[in-house]
């Protein structure tokens, strides 16, 4: 999944609309959407369309380790972004490094 900024994104759109491909859509270094397209040739159906769909959100979870209610929670406006997504790992990380001190 390609990464641009919204600012990119608008600039390009119909570019990027044209390719197809998946856009992790984002505004200061932080994910704002995503530009998931519903169809990479006619003669894809709304089942294929919706089997991609679910992968590319799996692989979002996957590379983000957000949850799928963290995911759904960046899409309501009435919700803080999170400061920092989490990924595996990182708390261990974080864990270690403060016993270190």
């Amino acid at each position: 999944m390609k990464k641009v900024g919204i600012r990119e994104f608008r600039d390009h759109a119909t570019r990027y609309l044209a390719s197809g491909e998946v856009l992790a859509i984002e505004r200061h270094g932080r994910p704002i959407g995503f530009y998931v397209p519903t169809a990479a040739s006619r003669q894809e159906t709304l089942a294929e369309a919706l089997v991609r769909l679910q992968r590319t959100v799996e692989q979002v979870l996957a590379d983000t380790g957000l949850d799928e209610e963290e995911l759904s929670r960046l899409y309501d406006l009435n919700e803080p972004v999170p400061a920092h997504p989490r990924h595996p790992g990182r708390e261990a990380a974080s864990e270690t490094h403060a016993a270190g001190r």
